[in-house]
């Protein structure tokens, strides 16, 4: 499999999304496409038409950064869709299978990292990679996502959550935001690795699944995550206004602890409190009936 069709989409949207006289282009006569022509993101590449013609049939493979420069220029992307561009011309040609089989090898979490983890105890905290699977979370940050990880479906990933499980809508105050934010991180990652096939059969799943995450996937937009703060509706605790720390790990594993945390003396320092007060209760009635199912979230 290579990554043409993906090349080919995220070109195409770019192009449609910008009018000629965004691109301060004179307009003649009618005009069948509402956003630009590909002879116009020639001109303003300074490239041939022919050539940018090839580009956006999904050839880019061996395109200088020049090119890949001039292209972004003209088809005005911001930072992240630019490096999603770069990484989509690195990402082209035949899979770098040894790559893959390195990244694939380091993305574990050590024991130095998960003991930081657990080393937060009053503070929600995980370890995700980069398809938004949560590796591993300390107490509180399974009873902060504690309706994700009653889904068995969800796998703990973040993605299925938002888009599978009926209670992420009322979970996340801001859904849509959230949801736009994991599917433009999917396509980040599908651009860094087109070949990665626990990605690919996740994208799969969740555009055959779920008709709002096709209708988003198709749109190309792609996000890094930049608010620091996120607002929940717990089932037990109620609102939580968080802030969000993401610490990427340096090992090149694509890791990230994530971290919540409140002000000191807020409503939501309190809630986290209650979350921790109600986790170490469900813990004590898990562990008096190893036997039973594990307790669901109630509401107080």
């Amino acid at each position: 499999m290579d990554n043409r069709d993906a090349v080919s989409a995220f070109l195409r949207s770019r192009r449609d999304r910008i009018s000629p006289e965004q691109a301060g282009l004179p307009v003649y006569g009618r005009r069948r496409v509402a956003g630009l022509r590909r002879g116009e993101v020639a001109t303003l590449a300074g490239v041939s038409v022919e050539y940018y013609t090839r580009l956006e049939r999904g050839s880019l493979r061996g395109v200088s950064d020049s090119v890949l420069d001039a292209l972004a220029q003209a088809l005005r992307l911001d930072e992240t869709e630019r490096m999603y561009l770069y990484d989509l011309a690195r990402a082209a040609g035949p899979a770098p299978e040894a790559r893959t089989r390195k990244r694939a090898a380091r993305a574990t979490v050590r024991p130095s990292v998960a003991r930081i983890v657990e080393g937060m105890p009053g503070l929600p905290a995980c370890v995700m990679n980069s398809r938004l699977d949560a590796l591993i979370s300390n107490p509180l940050g399974r009873a902060l996502y504690s309706e994700m990880y009653a889904d068995p479906t969800c796998g703990g990933n973040v993605a299925r959550f938002s888009f599978l499980t009926p209670a992420a809508r009322r979970f996340y105050a801001d859904w849509e935001h959230m949801a736009r934010f994991a599917v433009g991180a999917l396509r980040i990652e599908a651009g860094k690795n087109p070949y990665d096939r626990d990605l690919s059969n996740l994208i799969g799943e969740l555009s055959t699944r779920s008709e709002a995450f096709r209708v988003m996937w198709g749109s190309q937009d792609v996000h890094v995550f930049r608010q620091t703060t996120k607002r929940f509706n717990h089932p037990v605790v109620g609102a939580l206004e968080l802030d969000q720390e993401t610490l990427n790990l340096p090992d090149g594993s694509g890791l990230s602890v994530l971290v919540y945390s409140a002000p000191p003396g807020s409503a939501a320092a309190d809630g986290l409190k209650l979350l921790a007060s109600w986790s170490a209760t469900a813990g004590q009635e898990q562990t008096a009936r190893p036997g039973d199912e594990p307790s669901s979230p109630r509401q107080p």
